[in-house]
């Protein structure tokens, strides 16, 4: 969430406006839909649904949804984002000025999540209203309808931590049981916790939220679970008395995606990583550096998170996470999502599963830049790379100009290459191509691309008969 960085519109009364897969299937041939519940492949490196078909997140955040929006708005907003090729959205169940929502906690429409109290600052958990809740069955399903899975914060830290606080941990752990028992038959949910969680060291903050979903778990063993840390640089695991619980590690910062996405990667072999939220779209966040959402940020946040380990991405807009009165009508369907359209399917097409981070530079082994972690983003030099076990797939995401070495040897066999143009989904063949899998080779990036910008991807493919 991003308050802290940006002035919050609170609206009121919206309603006016390395394996293979057990199953192969291409996502991209065909209707294919994915069978909800996900859970963690049999490697732990990524996710896949009920038919262990691999699945690459493709996510949006609008968090304030349920307290924004009609049912009949809310539809129209999952038919859009279903048609632009999402699978996943991060909702919160409970949502005040923090996210977007009105300061009492209630919906557009004057729902309140509690029969007892009238604001976060007193509202009684064991006392949940029923009519509130119908309201977020009813978005649950609707979100199905559109096959989307809904990341359900069940009561997000950056505003309702202090309803936690004031009803303890007692009734924390029963508001968590409520809610498991309540959504357990739920296909299309992964639980997400916290929410800028910036006091999770401390002891008993973190207990109260801890209690909420192993109250949830003692109930529902159906989704897995994962939670959001603190703002600039987490990652779910290094809180380690969440370990137990988790089924998906939350990468989360303000700087170079890759390197906290690789650090995730790098805590645990057992559960994937995933990048829960980074610079979103139209906005201005800190890091080392008040850096803005453009294009070219969210294309440098989403290759180099997929060729860290990644099994995909929460994307943001700044006019869907609060979800403004101009969503609808100017600020849905933006540059960002057409890009983030054009990676999904260049790696929705290829075994991305199956790709490992080239952290030792024995693929690319010169020109790929300076690792920089906590630097700013837009000059950022770093190079990623990531390789199948195989041999038959390498790709590189270049952010500047550069020449990359290239060791052949690595590719299983002929190895066709090509320039792919992130900023409009379009490939150019590299001259000579297809070339022998011997020696070091050369590589230079292709000039501008076609937003004027440097950074392209280089997919080398080597397939095998």
């Amino acid at each position: 969430m991003r308050t802290l960085f940006v002035a919050v519109q609170v609206v009121i009364g919206l309603a006016l406006a390395a394996e293979r897969p057990q199953v192969t299937v291409n996502p991209l041939a065909g209707p294919y839909v994915p069978a909800y519940p996900v859970k963690v492949s049999a490697s732990g490196r990524y996710l896949v649904d009920q038919n262990n078909v691999p699945f690459m997140m493709v996510g949006d955040a609008p968090q304030a949804l349920i307290g924004n929006l009609s049912e009949s708005l809310a539809d129209a907003y999952f038919a859009d984002r279903e048609a632009h090729g999402f699978n996943t959205l991060w909702i919160n169940l409970l949502c005040t000025t923090y996210t977007g929502c009105n300061k009492a906690g209630t919906t557009y429409d004057g729902l309140s999540p509690f029969t007892r109290g009238n604001s976060p600052r007193n509202y009684d958990l064991s006392k949940p209203n029923e009519t509130y809740f119908k309201r977020v069955d009813d978005m649950l399903h609707l979100a199905a309808n559109h096959h989307l899975q809904v990341f359900l914060d069940p009561i997000e830290t950056g505003g309702w931590l202090i309803t936690l606080q004031s009803n303890g941990a007692t009734k924390a752990y029963q508001f968590g049981q409520y809610l498991g028992n309540r959504y357990k038959n739920f296909q299309n949910i992964v639980w997400m916790s916290g929410n800028d969680f910036q006091t999770w060291k401390t002891t008993s903050d973190d207990a109260v939220v801890l209690a909420v979903a192993q109250g949830i778990r003692s109930f529902d063993s159906n989704h897995i679970q994962t939670t959001e840390l603190n703002y600039e640089l987490s990652s779910s695991l290094d809180d380690n008395r969440w370990a137990p619980l988790l089924g998906l590690n939350s990468a989360y910062t303000y700087y170079p995606t890759y390197d906290e996405v690789l650090h995730a990667y790098n805590q645990a072999s057992s559960i994937p990583t995933f990048l829960v939220e980074a610079h979103y779209e139209s906005e201005t966040v800190g890091g080392c550096c008040e850096e803005s959402g453009t294009p070219k940020i969210l294309r440098l946040q989403e290759y180099w998170s997929m060729l860290s380990g990644a099994t995909g991405q929460l994307y943001g807009n700044h006019y869907t996470w609060t979800i403004t009165n101009s969503w609808l009508y100017a600020n849905i369907d933006t540059l960002g999502v057409t890009q983030l359209g054009y990676w999904k399917a260049f790696f929705a097409s290829r075994p991305w599963y199956n790709l490992i981070p080239d952290q030792t530079h024995i693929v690319v082994t010169a020109g790929y830049g300076n690792y920089n972690g906590t630097g700013a983003l837009g000059t950022n030099t770093y190079v990623t790379t990531a390789r199948t076990p195989d041999g038959a797939l390498v790709v590189l995401y270049a952010p500047v100009s550069t020449t990359l070495q290239v060791d052949m040897t690595k590719l299983a066999g002929t190895t066709t290459a090509n320039w792919f143009d992130p900023a409009n989904g379009t490939y150019t063949p590299v001259a000579g191509s297809p070339f022998a899998n011997t020696g070091t080779r050369s590589f230079t990036t292709p000039g501008n691309n076609s937003a004027g910008d440097t950074d392209w991807v280089l997919v080398l493919e080597s397939p095998i008969i």
